[in-house]
């Protein structure tokens, strides 16, 4: 039996084909960037990880920007529920309260690298931006003996750039996916909510070490989310540093 070949079969048969030429080469080019039929698209950093196992385990992170007069406190209230955790600092925070930024490393907790001025950062050149995230890392370093391996941008705002930019220096982009809005003045009631009955395994949660109720709230959180049985880790417990892929949600997976 002859087959007749018109013009529009053979293009729909071409078509095909390298759609699924394209399909079968996407793959992901770096540890945070996605490629679909070969366009990349943007790079994403860690809001939240997917872990493994029945245990329950939940990242709480501490912004600080401006004062510090409650960040020991932190640190105790953590100490009292065997929680340990990590503050992401700014370089001029820092340069104001050496002593504290030394108690946070002394208690045990990570240090993040939330840039020197808590700049809009995808605004800034390429110069500056690389001059925001060496000089925290710098500092922190001289101070604890400490390299920050996790950056948070000021604000969560993220561009590729930026992104590119945190890699370079051997480092992971790391957002929230439970955002207490405490620097609004919520009650420690109203914190709670937003965290312990959303919670799950792999979340990391934002709040600020200076905000209104942040001493008030930190107990009750901590309580409610242990009594759902919840284990309180540092992101260099959860959050990899290599081998991984981020889904289009921000959620890091391991790459065995």
């Amino acid at each position: 039996m002859i087959v007749a070949l018109t013009k529009k079969s053979i293009v729909t048969a071409l078509a095909v084909a390298i759609c699924a030429a394209l399909l079968a080469a996407a793959v992901s080019v770096s540890s945070a960037t996605k490629v679909f039929f070969g366009k990349t698209t943007r790079k994403i950093p860690v809001y939240g990880v997917e872990t493994e196992g029945d245990e329950k385990v939940i990242a709480l992170t501490f912004d600080a920007a401006w004062g510090a007069d409650k960040t020991l406190g932190i640190i105790d209230t953590m100490k009292q529920f065997d929680a340990k955790g990590t503050f992401f600092l700014v370089g001029f925070w820092i340069d104001k309260f050496e002593e504290e930024t030394k108690a946070i490393a002394e208690a045990g907790f990570d240090i993040g690298n939330h840039s020197r001025n808590h700049l809009n950062m995808p605004k800034l050149s390429d110069d500056e931006i690389r001059a925001e995230i060496s000089y925290v890392n710098d500092k922190v370093k001289e101070l604890t003996g400490i390299m920050p391996k996790y950056f948070r941008a000021p604000f969560g705002d993220y561009s590729d750039r930026l992104m590119t930019k945190v890699e370079e220096f051997e480092m992971v982009g790391v957002q929230w996916t439970i955002d207490t809005l405490d620097w609004k003045g919520l009650s420690a009631a109203e914190i709670r909510d937003r965290v312990v009955p959303k919670a799950k395994s792999g979340d990391i949660v934002l709040f600020h070490n200076n905000s209104d109720h942040v001493l008030d709230a930190l107990p009750i959180v901590l309580s409610g989310l242990k009594a759902r049985g919840f284990k309180f880790v540092k992101l260099s417990e959860l959050v990899r540093t290599e081998s991984y892929s981020v889904d289009n949600n921000g959620i890091q997976h391991a790459i065995n």
